[in-house]
C-alpha cells in the first residue's frame, strides 16, 4: 500500500468543506448533518487506506459525492451512498451495519454499487460481468445506483495518472464499452463526452494530443466564420420576431477521431463542418426557426432529422438539419427548447437537478428501458451473455420502421428483418421465414433502413436456428433465440434419454407397465429427480447412465439385483439417425459418416459425441474408462455428413475448377478448402465435402482419381 503524500492537491478537509457547502444549498439542515455523519464513519472505515497517488482513500468517495452534489443536486441518501460506496467492498463493514446506522435505503444503494468479490467463477471477465449484472438489477430498483457508479467511474477516469499503462488502457476500454454508452443511454450527454474524452486520453494519448493541438490551432481561423454565421442567424431570427439563444458548438475530440476512423477522413474534412445550436421557448417556435433557417441557407437533402416528433430512446429531442452556409461551408444546426436542452445535457440527472422545473419523463424512460431489457434476459444463464446483450442494447442511434398497420417500431441501427419480427412479438420471430419490405419479399438477414414498411411472413414449421444469432443485433432477439434453443436441447435430450432407457429396460426384460406409479415416484425421489422428464434429460445429456437407471427401476419392478459391470459400456447399441439435433454430435477429429463403424462417448451436460471406432481419440477414451455406448447407424439415416479428404493436385490453372465440377456432378458440396503444402509442381490440399454415406463417398473418390490433375486422394483418419 502506498505511503501518504506530504503535499495533497485537494486535502480531504477542503473536499468536505466544498461538499457541505454544495449540499447545504439544496438540502435541509438535518440531511446535511446526516451527510457529515456518513463522512466521519467512512473516514474511520477507510483509515490507513491510500490511493495510488498517495492521498488518503477517503478523498475518492468524497470526490464522487461532490460530483453528484454539484453536477446533479443528488438527494441526501444518494450523497451518503456515494460517501460509503466502497466500505462494504474494501473494509470489514457489513450491509447490516449500514442498515442500522443509515437506514435500508442507503444500505441497498451501497450494496448495489459494490462489486461481487467472492464469486466462484472461471475468469476475471466473468467476475466483472456478474458484477455489472448485479448493478443493473439494483439499478432497476433505484436509478441512483447507476448515478453513483457513473460518478465513481468519472472520478477514477479523472485520476488515472498513477495507474500502470496496461491497466489504464483496460480501464479505459471498459469505460468506452460500458459506462460511456450507459451514460448516453440515460441521456447524460455531458458525462458521456467527458468519459469518452478521458478514455481516449488513456488509450491513445498521442492521437488525443495531436487532435487537441489541431483543434486549438484551427480554432482561431474558424472564429471569424462562426461569428459571421451566428450574426446572420441572429439577424434573421430577430426579423422573424423569434427571441432565441444562438451559440456555436465545438466538436468533441473523441467524436472527431471516431468520424475520421469510420469514414477514412482527414482532420480538415471532419473539422470543416460548423455547428450551431438554437434554443427556443416552445416546440412551435422550434419548427418556426427551422423554416427560417431553411430560408436563410439552403438545406442539404437527406440530412434533416426530427427527434422532437420521434425522440431517441434516451429521451433526446431536437431538430437536426445541415445547411450550406457562407463560403459554401456545411453548417449543422440543432434546434430545441430549453427543457429539451436540459434533458439532452443531463438526462436522468435532470430529474434531481431541475426537479421543480421539469417532469419525471427522463427518469420514467430510464426505468422503462431497464425493465424491458431485464425482461428480455429471462432464461439467460451466463453473466457473459448478459454483458454481451447489454453492449448490444446500448446502441447510440436508432431507426424507425413501420408495420403494415402504420405502427412505428424503433430499432437500433443495423437491425435486421428478424430483429423487427422479434420486436413485434417473440412468437412472431420464432415462426418467421421471410419479410416483405415495402411490398417486396426479402430474407431475414436483410438490414433495415429508416422509414421502411416491414411485414413478417410466418410458417407453422419454422423454428429458430443457431445461425440466426449471427445476424440479429437486438438483445430481445438474441435472448429469445437462445432461450428457445436451450429448451430445444432439453426436449431433444429427453427423446434421446427415452430411447436409451427403453433399450436398457428391454435388455433386462422389464417394461414400465410392471412398475407402479408409487414405486416410480419413490425411485425418482431416491435418484434426486423431480419427475420422469428430468431423469430422461439427465440420461440424454450423459449425466446419468441409462444402464444403471434401468437396473434401479427394474429392481423396483421385479426385484432384479442392481449391480454394475466392470467396464463402462452401457448395453445394447444406440441407433444413430442423423436427426437427433444438438444432443448428439459427430466428432470433428474423425468425421464419421453412415456406413462407418461407430462408438459414442458421453460429454456430461452436453450429450453424446460419436466417433469412428478406429479413431485414435476413441481408443484413448476407452483406455481412460470414459463412459461409452455402442452405436450403429440406423437403416433410415437422413441428411448429409461432412468428411475430410487429403488431395495431392498438379498445380495448374483450372485444376480446382475441374475438381469442384466433378464433386458437384456427384451431388456433393465443398464446405471448406485449405492448402496445407505447396511446391512448384504440386499442392497438397484439405477438402471438406458433404456426402450421404460411405457408398456416396467411395463413388466421389473413384471419379476424382480418374482426373489427370489428381495425383493422390485419401480420406483423412484421426
Amino acid at each position: 500500500m502506498a505511503e501518504p503524500a506530504l503535499q495533497l492537491e485537494r486535502p480531504q478537509e477542503a473536499l468536505v468543506t466544498e461538499l457541505i457547502e454544495a449540499v447545504a444549498g439544496y438540502c435541509p439542515p438535518q440531511q446535511v448533518e446526516a451527510i457529515e455523519q456518513a463522512y466521519v464513519f467512512a473516514d474511520v472505515a477507510h483509515a490507513d487506506q491510500y490511493r495510488l497517488s498517495g492521498e488518503p482513500y477517503i478523498c475518492h468517495p468524497l470526490a464522487v459525492a461532490l460530483i453528484l452534489a454539484q453536477e446533479m443536486h443528488m438527494d441526501a441518501p444518494g450523497i451518503i451512498a456515494a460517501i460509503l460506496h466502497d466500505v462494504i467492498e474494501d473494509t470489514p463493514v457489513t450491509k447490516g451495519q449500514l442498515e442500522e446506522l443509515f437506514g435500508v435505503e442507503v444500505a441497498d444503494l451501497v450494496d448495489g454499487v459494490t462489486k461481487l468479490t467472492q464469486l466462484d467463477t472461471k475468469s476475471k471477465q466473468e467476475v466483472q460481468a456478474e458484477s455489472l449484472r448485479k448493478m443493473i438489477l439494483a439499478m432497476a430498483r433505484d436509478l441512483r445506483v447507476i448515478l453513483v457508479k457513473l460518478a465513481d467511474r468519472l472520478h477514477n477516469m479523472r485520476t488515472l495518472g498513477p495507474m500502470a499503462p496496461p491497466r489504464r488502457r483496460r480501464f479505459a476500454r471498459e469505460t468506452l464499452d460500458i459506462y460511456a454508452p450507459l451514460a448516453n443511454r440515460l441521456g447524460m450527454h455531458r458525462m458521456r463526452l467527458e468519459l469518452e474524452d478521458l478514455s481516449m486520453q488513456a488509450m491513445y494519448p498521442m492521437r488525443h494530443r495531436v487532435i487537441a493541438q489541431a483543434v486549438k490551432h484551427t480554432r482561431g481561423n474558424r472564429k471569424e466564420v462562426i461569428v459571421t454565421i451566428e450574426q446572420a442567424i441572429r439577424q434573421r431570427l430577430s426579423e422573424a420576431s423569434l427571441p432565441c439563444e444562438v451559440f456555436g458548438r465545438e466538436k468533441h475530440i473523441y467524436s472527431i477521431y471516431k468520424k475520421m476512423r469510420a469514414k477514412g477522413l482527414s482532420f480538415n474534412q471532419v473539422y470543416d463542418v460548423y455547428a450551431v445550436r438554437i434554443v427556443t421557448a416552445t416546440v412551435e417556435e422550434c419548427y418556426q426557426v427551422l423554416g427560417v433557417m431553411h430560408g436563410l441557407f439552403k438545406p442539404i437533402p437527406g440530412r434533416f432529422k426530427d427527434y422532437i416528433a420521434l425522440p431517441k430512446d434516451n429521451g433526446y429531442q431536437s431538430l437536426h438539419t445541415v445547411l450550406v452556409g457562407p463560403y459554401g461551408l456545411a453548417v449543422e444546426v440543432q434546434i430545441r427548447t430549453r427543457d429539451m436542452h436540459r434533458v439532452a445535457e443531463n438526462g436522468i440527472a435532470a430529474h434531481w437537478l431541475y426537479k421543480k422545473e421539469i417532469d419525471d419523463s427522463a427518469k420514467a424512460r430510464a426505468y422503462a428501458w431497464i425493465k424491458e431489457f431485464l425482461e428480455h434476459q429471462h432464461g439467460e444463464s451466463g453473466s457473459l451473455e448478459f454483458l454481451e446483450n447489454l453492449k448490444v442494447d446500448l446502441f447510440p442511434s436508432e431507426i424507425y420502421v413501420f408495420t403494415p398497420q402504420g405502427d412505428i417500431v424503433k430499432l437500433p441501427q443495423g437491425a435486421t428483418a428478424l430483429d423487427f419480427a422479434y420486436a413485434v412479438h417473440t412468437e412472431l420471430g420464432n415462426s418467421c421465414v421471410a419479410v416483405r419490405i415495402n411490398g417486396h419479399l426479402a430474407p431475414l438477414h436483410t438490414v433495415l433502413a429508416n422509414g421502411e414498411t416491414v411485414e413478417a411472413v410466418t410458417n407453422e414449421w419454422s423454428r429458430p436456428s443457431p445461425s440466426w444469432l449471427n445476424y440479429v443485433v437486438t438483445a430481445k432477439a438474441r435472448a429469445a433465440i437462445r432461450t428457445y434453443l436451450r429448451n430445444l436441447k432439453s426436449r431433444e435430450a429427453i427423446k434421446l434419454g427415452q430411447r436409451m432407457l427403453d433399450a436398457e429396460m428391454q435388455k433386462l426384460g422389464v417394461s414400465f407397465e410392471e412398475i407402479s406409479q408409487d414405486q416410480l415416484t419413490a425411485k425418482l425421489q431416491a435418484i434426486g429427480c423431480a419427475d420422469m422428464e428430468a431423469l430422461l434429460e439427465q440420461i440424454g445429456l450423459g449425466n446419468r447412465l441409462a444402464m444403471l437407471v434401468a437396473r434401479q427401476l427394474a429392481a423396483a419392478g421385479k426385484g432384479v439385483d442392481v449391480t454394475l459391470d466392470d467396464n463402462n459400456q452401457t448395453g445394447s447399441p444406440l441407433m444413430i439417425r442423423g436427426t437427433e439435433g444438438m444432443v448428439i454430435s459427430l466428432a470433428r477429429c474423425c468425421r464419421p459418416i453412415p456406413g462407418d463403424e461407430i462408438i459414442g462417448f458421453f460429454n456430461p451436460g452436453k450429450g453424446l459425441v460419436v466417433h469412428r471406432s478406429c479413431c485414435h481419440n476413441a481408443l484413448e477414451f476407452q483406455k481412460k474408462q470414459i463412459t461409452w455406448v455402442p452405436a450403429e447407424w440406423d437403416n433410415q439415416v437422413d441428411g448429409e455428413f461432412s468428411v475430410d479428404l487429403r488431395v495431392v493436385l498438379l498445380d495448374r490453372r483450372g485444376t480446382l475448377a475441374k475438381v469442384a465440377s466433378k464433386i458437384a456432378e456427384e451431388g456433393a458440396n465443398i464446405e471448406n478448402f485449405q492448402v496445407t503444402q505447396q511446391d512448384s509442381h504440386t499442392s497438397t490440399d484439405l477438402l471438406t465435402i458433404t456426402v450421404r454415406d460411405r457408398v456416396h463417398l467411395a463413388r466421389i473418390i473413384r471419379r476424382l482419381r480418374i482426373l489427370p490433375v489428381v495425383l493422390r486422394i485419401q480420406r483423412v483418419k484421426a
